[in-house]
């Protein structure tokens, strides 16, 4: 008997009736014989209603009791779901992160899972029963319920999967499977079969919201063969897995934008050994998550050195970047939170020339200045100005014949 792990977004569970369809997903997948494990995120706009409950309440609202406040969307949606189940005739039980045994480190709101224990759930699956796991969600060696961070409850299913050795994880979500672009921009962009682990990831964390990043990287790690579906439509949607020669013949697999960017940037540097390190040190145990560097040719003994963050972390940087600025001798700090990054992803950059070329070629054809570059051996990625970030989308899915895919 097979295992799989289904997984459905805020989207999929947005209200009572889409609770519904979901139970009829599940209890099709249960009655073609399949041992089914379901994890759920909170209803769309759940988290960012509580969100804004804390912010109206505090100006920095403290981590850990944010934790405790956003875990309770996921536990509205199990519990639904596992009435409406039982409703149906079907045995369903609900669990918590806690309840689960998912053992995360003490990172409030942006946890990183440690080990599994799964063990209440091999038990439901004994006894019959349909575990129905809240996403999102852990529990520290403190007893304090952690979050993952946006998107966290793809990580829950990858891992929940990895743990139980499942044949399958299905995340169900708004979309039909990963795209070239994102459809609401690019109306040609095509539908892709299959994607390497390897792209996802970069597709990922350079802005598609299709998964959450360390999601990919987790099913990578421990070879979870993964597909995204949609809830709404039939269809096989995208598989995500080992990278296989057809995709090597493939130039570019898909061109992605990210306006969660914010860049800042040290001026008047004293430019000698160690500075960066007194810099990215302390951003570093703040938990600030940086992304593209650049340190300008020095002047004299001074320089200038930015890098990127989500702006979700920006409050936070800036106070500590005027903090290291004083402490180093820098002469200021400048934010430009205005930037968005446009990246191209595809595993056939390795044995294709010339793919950075028609990149900025087709930038500087519509008048779009880059600010930043950083590259891998499948990716591309330029910082612009937010306000040029579709149109760089576009141009590059024409430039690149995405739409042919």
């Amino acid at each position: 008997m097979a295992l799989i792990v289904l997984k459905f977004g805020g989207t999929s569970v947005g209200n009572v009736d889409r609770i519904k369809r979901v139970a009829e997903l599940v209890t099709k997948a249960r009655g073609t014989g399949e041992e089914v494990v379901v994890v759920l995120s909170a209803m769309s706009g759940e988290t960012d209603r509580l969100l804004k409950l804390a912010h109206e309440v505090a100006d920095c609202p403290d981590e850990r009791e944010m934790d405790m406040l956003l875990s309770t969307g996921e536990r509205v949606t199990i519990a639904l779901l596992a009435m409406a189940l039982r409703g149906m005739g079907l045995s369903a039980r609900s669990y918590t992160g806690r309840q689960v045994g998912i053992m995360t480190d003490s990172t409030h709101t942006k946890a990183r899972i440690e080990r599994i224990a799964a063990d209440r759930i091999r038990e439901a699956l004994d006894d019959g029963i349909i575990p129905i796991v809240a996403g999102f969600q852990g529990i520290n060696e403190h007893n304090d319920v952690t979050t993952l961070g946006r998107g966290g409850s793809d990580l829950t299913a990858v891992a929940l999967a990895a743990a139980l050795k499942a044949d399958q994880c299905l995340i169900y979500t708004d979309v039909d499977g990963v795209y070239t672009a994102d459809p609401n921009i690019v109306p040609a962009a095509k539908k892709l079969d299959k994607v390497s682990y390897e792209e996802m990831l970069e597709l990922a964390s350079l802005g598609a919201k299709v998964l959450q990043s360390r999601s990919v990287e987790f099913a990578a790690n421990y070879g979870v063969p993964v597909t995204v579906k949609s809830t709404f439509v039939d269809g096989t949607g995208t598989l995500v897995t080992k990278e296989d020669r057809d995709m090597e013949q493939v130039m570019v697999s898909g061109v992605t934008g990210d306006r969660n960017q914010a860049k800042i940037t040290f001026i008047g540097v004293p430019d000698h050994p160690g500075i960066a390190s007194r810099i990215f040190g302390p951003i570093g145990a703040a938990n600030i998550l940086v992304d593209m560097i650049i340190q300008n040719v020095g002047q004299g003994d001074l320089t200038d050195l930015s890098f990127t963050i989500p702006r979700g972390d920006v409050h936070k940087a800036v106070d500590l970047a005027n903090r290291i600025a004083k402490d180093i001798g820098a002469k200021s700090v400048e934010l430009k939170d205005k930037i968005a990054k446009v990246s191209l992803v595809g595993v056939g950059m390795r044995s294709h020339s010339g793919v950075a070329a028609r990149m900025f070629e087709t930038l500087a054809r519509k008048g779009i200045n880059i600010m930043m570059i950083s590259t891998s051996e499948i990716k591309i990625s330029c910082v612009i100005e937010e306000q040029h970030l579709e149109p760089a989308i576009r141009s590059l899915h024409e430039a690149f014949e995405l739409g042919r895919a």
